[in-house]
């Protein structure tokens, strides 16, 4: 098994791969001029990404984000000087993300000025992963037979799958991701973990590059998590679900089947979460055992996977 710590990136996450990727390409439409602002709609990694790119260069940064944004999240947005909005009142239908997204089209419609990146709906964001993060794993393990990829805005998925589908690399796509989130077509339900999982399907989602799909209770993320810790590795909430999803799928293999995890965060922006008894005893009853994973299969046929490129 490869795992590819993403949290090694500048700024502490993948994310740094998409906010790079959506502001030049901003810069090169001229959509962005300099000394402009930029509004996004995060529920923390990205924030962290912009702010620090939006120090750098130069620009104004909104984060609008939710009463799950961990603390140093927050924090450090606030250091990089950006202006951090918390939504604490999710939408009756859409939940917290729905209401960051209206807070944003509020903002946007007060004040024409502003960029919003729309990390939901912007190619760039899974081009982002298309031209670095897929060709890495294709060079790096050639005969993986799975990959295992977490879904928030399905950035570094959809990237990552139509590039290794063009290419002809042999792995399963498995896309993982959190119960509650409607993603793939679930039930919406109460998600604690900031990360994976949507409020609202993702625009630039396709499933056609996808070949499994597999669901995990926050209880499996937060075992997951602490199991790792208690061997020397300290990830984030993302990188356990993931590992949660890869670890029951490959119990249905053989033990040396060759296969890639993308862990996309580290875990020290959650030691007053995942990592804290009493925020995890306020939340989850972990007595009861492993909760149910689900797998289902895709049944939209792959496609070349070229995505318009």
């Amino acid at each position: 098994m490869h795992l590819k710590c993403e949290g090694l990136n500048l700024t502490g996450s993948v994310k740094i791969k998409a906010a790079a990727e959506m502001v030049d390409a901003a810069e090169r439409s001229a959509l962005l001029q300099p000394g402009g602002r930029i509004v996004e709609s995060s529920s923390g990694s990205l924030g962290v990404a912009l702010a620090m790119i939006s120090a750098d260069r130069g620009y104004d940064f909104t984060c609008v984000t939710d009463s799950r944004c961990n603390e140093r999240n927050l924090r450090l947005m606030r250091v990089y000087g950006a202006d951090v909005v918390v939504i604490e009142e999710p939408d009756p239908v859409e939940g917290l993300l729905g209401a960051r997204l209206r807070y944003v089209a509020d903002l946007c419609a007060r004040e024409p000025d502003v960029l919003w990146l729309n990390q939901y709906a912007n190619d760039s964001n899974w081009l982002a992963h298309y031209k670095t993060t897929g060709p890495s794993i294709a060079k790096a393990c050639p005969d993986a037979e799975m990959v295992f990829i977490g879904a928030g805005t399905t950035g570094t998925l959809t990237g990552c799958a139509r590039y290794l589908k063009q290419v002809g690399h042999p792995a399963k796509i498995i896309a993982v991701d959190s119960v509650g989130s409607v993603t793939f077509g679930g039930p919406p339900g109460p998600r604690h973990i900031p990360g994976l999982g949507t409020g609202q399907r993702p625009e630039i989602v396709d499933e056609s590059v996808i070949d499994e799909i597999i669901m995990v209770p926050e209880a499996d993320t937060i075992r997951m998590c602490r199991t790792m810790a208690g061997r020397g590795y300290l990830f984030g909430g993302s990188t356990g679900t993931v590992l949660a999803g890869m670890m029951h799928r490959i119990s249905m293999e053989r033990a040396d089947m060759p296969v890639v995890a993308i862990s996309p965060d580290l875990g020290e922006r959650y030691l007053d979460s995942i990592y804290d008894d009493e925020w995890v005893k306020d939340r989850f009853d972990l007595g009861g055992g492993t909760a149910q994973i689900t797998r289902r299969q895709v049944a939209v046929p792959v496609t070349d996977g070229q995505g318009g490129i």
